[in-house]
């Protein structure tokens, strides 16, 4: 369409004739699209069928031109045409009719007749109806809120939320279990009919998810660190607990402490010592001060030490001379916290991505500071990595990590460190792992997402598949709810990776028609696997294709995050809580704060729909506009 010069005099007729050769190559092309395809039979999903083909195929040519000249002259340029692509070519063609005198030749005849605005608005709001029950009166755009551990056994909370505005509960099913998962339900459940009215349930199978694996636990180490000033001069002693078998600390009572073996416990007393020489060697002593309950005890250390579970330690106590002396026994202290080994990752670093079982362990060095081997860890859930190839990214803990692989060797490949934040980042266990360009082969549903699905068939009111990637994703789960009894059950297919946009055409017909369906734009995963920069226009397109087929989305991840995690409302997420009203349902995540972030998003949501209905501008009065003048 890059034939149409704006020389701001172009001849209706000339935009008549590439109008009207637009109309007819979309309504070809959509035909032909379909014709290869199984798609719907039933009416309406047949209609969003044709709908959405129409819509591929206008998308298929670069309109930029035809739109200047559309707007030119007062008439739509198809940029808000989604739900109903043929209906507004139509009306543009014969408004460029009358317009130029010319009287309208019959469009051909299409599989399936036009949709109007107003039925494509119908449309999708009876599928997001199926999925979350009526709308809220107060706006349009619905709110699901993650569930914490704690609503399984706090009612109240979940009485709060849904009073605040959540009127969808989604179920992480890669936390907590089915236990779990029952409580969180019948508080949902019943909290919903105090109030009044419906909440419905997503239970999020928890797919396929590679990860790191364990790293080998550190030294298990105590290090005693008397309180200094700003000079580093001692201020006093360091406060330390100790515990006898099955006591419970007091509240209140210092971080640092250490269990005692029973022997010890006994034979303890007020004004007794534990002497010890540490791991350097130095004689150090604890001072028994106080026992503020049953089986606990303070005492002070005056300066610092380090311990570890092998370190011996002498039970010393004052004859009536006032002389130290060790009483007989060599005792253990116990409770020393089991800690990961730190694996620190600066930019430029080399890592190992171990095949095999073997944990995590960080870098060796010489005494020159030369690397002897590189850190190491192995990846969970990975299947095979015989596909990842040399120059590949692998991103690691939601792209805090961003690698590249320089070489395949016998013991697993060999990456390095190109995306790190300035100081390094600590590479950890059971963070995930993202391969944006190889393909690993991972089965949609795993052994725990079919035990899963056996709770979620009978409980839930809506079932979230994670990393769909093609049709026949989504019909191994339509099986497996079948064999359920389950077939009722909406799906919400997550669109995660670049495989899954791809092919987000054939997962739209795959369910349109045969089940309640909606889509959920997972935009974490989403900006690793594409990176940051094309999120934006990869979010716009799922939104534009799902509405050409009348398919209701959830726009879900790091919404007013730092609001719900930390209580601090960050400007530019306020900014991108109001493009959430684009979709059908915004998806908040769980935090400390998640009730500030609900009401917060909430009246972002109501104010923005008062000026916008989805892309389109709603040019209500405003108060500003009336000030004319001076008074």
């Amino acid at each position: 369409m890059r034939d149409i010069k704006d020389t701001g005099t172009t001849a209706l007729t000339l935009i008549l004739v590439a109008v009207r050769r637009l109309r007819d190559e979309v309504l070809k092309d959509g035909e032909r699209y379909l014709q290869g395809r199984t798609h719907p039979t039933r009416d309406k999903a047949r209609r969003s069928a044709a709908n959405l083909a129409h819509y591929l195929a206008l998308r298929r040519h670069d309109l930029r031109d035809l739109q200047d000249q559309l707007a030119l002259h007062g008439l739509s340029s198809l940029g808000r045409s989604e739900g109903h692509v043929l209906h507004t070519l139509n009306a543009v063609y014969d408004a460029l009719t009358r317009m130029a005198g010319i009287v309208a030749t019959e469009p051909p005849p299409s599989a399936a007749p036009a949709i109007a605005p107003a039925e494509a608005r119908g449309l999708l709001e009876q599928r997001t109806r199926a999925l979350f029950g009526e709308h809220p009166g107060r706006r349009h755009t619905r709110i699901m809120v993650t569930l914490p551990s704690e609503a399984a056994d706090d009612r109240e909370l979940c009485a709060r939320l849904i009073a605040d505005g959540m009127d969808s509960a989604r179920i992480n099913c890669a936390h907590d279990d089915a236990e779990a998962w029952q409580r969180m339900i019948d508080n949902v459940r019943a909290a919903a009919r105090a109030a009044g009215r419906p909440c419905p349930i997503l239970m999020d199978l928890a797919g396929r998810k590679p990860r790191t694996g364990p790293i080998a636990p550190a030294p298990r180490v105590a290090h005693l660190r008397p309180p200094r000033d700003a000079l580093g001069r001692p201020v006093g002693p360091l406060e330390v607990l100790l515990l006898a078998p099955g006591a419970q600390p007091p509240v209140g009572t210092p971080r640092d402490r250490f269990n005692l073996p029973a022997e010890l416990a006994e034979a303890l007393q007020m004004g007794d010592r534990l002497g010890f020489d540490d791991t350097r060697g130095r004689s150090r002593e604890l001072l028994i001060i106080a026992q503020p309950s049953e089986g606990a005890w303070l005492a002070h250390a005056f300066q610092a030490a380090w311990l570890t579970p092998e370190t011996p330690v002498y039970l010393l106590r004052r004859t009536n001379k006032g002389a130290l002396r060790a009483q007989p026994g060599e005792y253990r202290l116990g409770g020393f916290a089991v800690r990961e080994q730190r694996i620190r990752v600066q930019a430029g670093d080399l890592l190992l991505l171990a095949f095999g079982e073997a944990s995590g362990e960080p870098a060796r060095y010489d005494a020159n500071g030369r690397c002897l081997r590189p850190a190491r860890f192995r990846c969970v859930e990975c299947g095979g990595l015989e596909n990842v190839a040399v120059g590949d990214p692998i991103w690691i803990d939601d792209g805090r990590i961003g690698t590249e692989v320089v070489e395949r060797r016998d013991d697993g490949l060999l990456l390095r460190a190109t995306h790190v934040r300035a100081g390094g980042v600590t590479l950890k266990s059971d963070k995930g792992l993202n391969f944006p360009l190889s393909a690993l082969q991972l089965p949609t549903l795993t052994d725990k997402d079919l035990a899963d699905l056996d709770f979620v068939a009978g409980h839930a009111d809506m079932v979230g598949l994670s990393f769909v990637e093609r049709a026949e994703d989504l019909e191994r789960l339509f099986d497996e709810l079948r064999a359920r009894h389950a077939e009722h059950l909406p799906v919400i297919a997550k669109i995660e990776n670049a495989q899954g946009v791809h092919a987000l055409p054939e997962l739209l017909l795959a369910a349109l028609g045969r089940h309640p369906f909606g889509l959920m734009i997972a935009r974490g995963d989403l900006a690793v696997e594409l990176g940051g920069e094309r999120l934006s226009e990869i979010q716009e397109e799922i939104l534009w294709l799902a509405e050409a087929a009348h398919t209701p989305v959830v726009w879900a991840t790091q919404v007013l995050e730092t609001l719900a995690k930390q209580g601090a409302v960050s400007r530019p997420e306020l900014s991108d809580a109001v493009l959430g009203q684009r979709a059908d349902c915004v998806m908040l995540n769980k935090g400390p704060y998640i009730a500030d972030a609900l009401h917060t998003l909430n009246e972002v949501l109501r104010r923005t729909e008062l000026r916008w209905w989805k892309n389109s501008p709603r040019l209500r009065a405003l108060a500003i506009a009336g000030r004319t003048g001076p008074e």
